[in-house]
């Protein structure tokens, strides 16, 4: 486990700083906030200051309970009071990064630019767009980030409260699609250190509960499927529906079950003039590079790309072109 390797490096770097700001990637998932919430209590427990940044104004449903039923108990800040909440000294002011490693995919560019020392912790591949002035503590090797987090929680032997260990599990749960992706010995094992502090999985399944209004959207999507090179499953969503990001992370899901399908790929607009991209693949097919040339992110499992000002058409058409050539 590389943040274990890791460990002597990441201590020093983190007793040498004062305040310390958390934050993970644009439409923040359960493994993405389960890490930081993870990493959050490592450092209160080292008597740290410590500040969660978020700047999304929506989120998806899992995301949306647990920052409800957190309220109150994690300092959140939006990055527009970022210089409220420095320390005058700015060599005492660390930035962590979680679940991302691309620098245009995280919360606030603000902070990346305007703090010097970073650490950044995740799972992902490395990229063109990837940080490059940052401590990197990455293992591609894991589930999720949130895996990685609980190693050092249980490392650290730190106390938290089983509700903070079921976000943890969540991420987990979500990443690894109920543990039949990108999954090993050390996953389960986490898994079952977490049970032991306390998580739930009646909770944890409470957090991926999904709407039927969305389900029905979903399945809609799922009678426009066609392959492209006989393995991998594509489909999109209609022009006049906005979904979730995580509408499309469950079709992309779905699709890795049908038979001879190694990896999908599913378009649709998640904003007015935003289209998303998820990707997902059992691991023989390498979504990642296709990802990286189309402006997105991910490792060899998962990722996903998001496009401005665009249609669903047009993204189509380039998916399918990168898709061509990384055949040939």
């Amino acid at each position: 486990m590389s943040i274990i390797r890791e460990r002597k490096k990441l201590n020093c770097t983190i007793r040498k700083a004062k305040n310390i700001f958390l934050m993970a990637h644009k439409d923040l998932d359960l493994d993405a906030l389960g890490s930081s919430i993870g990493m959050y209590m490592i450092l209160k427990r080292k008597k740290k200051n410590v500040y969660l940044i978020i700047d999304d104004k929506e989120h998806e449903l899992g995301v949306e309970k647990v920052l409800r039923e957190l309220e109150g108990c994690v300092d959140i800040i939006r990055s527009e009071r970022l210089e409220e909440y420095k320390h005058k000294n700015e060599k005492k002011n660390l930035l962590i990064i979680l679940d991302t490693n691309k620098k245009d995919l995280v919360q606030s560019k603000e902070a990346l630019q305007s703090i010097e020392k970073k650490i950044v912790i995740d799972h992902h591949d490395l990229g063109k767009t990837s940080i490059k002035d940052a401590l990197m503590i990455m293992d591609d090797k894991v589930s999720s980030t949130c895996e990685m987090i609980a190693n050092l929680i249980e490392y650290y032997d730190v106390e938290i409260d089983s509700y903070y260990a079921t976000i943890l599990l969540s991420g987990i749960v979500l990443d690894t699609n109920n543990f039949t992706l990108n999954t090993n010995a050390e996953t389960f094992y986490t898994s079952y250190y977490l049970t032991s502090l306390g998580a739930s999985a009646k909770k944890v399944q409470y957090l991926l509960k999904q709407d039927i209004e969305s389900y029905v959207e979903r399945q809609k999507m799922m009678s426009d499927i066609e392959t492209i090179h006989k393995n991998v499953a594509f489909t999109k969503g209609s022009p006049y529906t906005e979904y979730r990001r995580e509408d499309l992370a469950k079709v992309a899901d779905t699709l890795l079950f049908f038979n001879n399908i190694e990896a999908s790929f599913v378009i649709g607009k998640i904003g007015k003039d935003t289209v998303g991209l998820s990707a997902r693949s059992l691991g023989n097919y390498d979504i990642s590079e296709i990802l990286v040339k189309l402006g997105g992110g991910g490792d060899s499992f998962n990722g996903a790309a998001r496009f401005e000002n665009t249609t669903i058409s047009k993204v189509e058409q380039e998916l399918k072109k990168v898709i061509k050539e990384e055949g040939e």
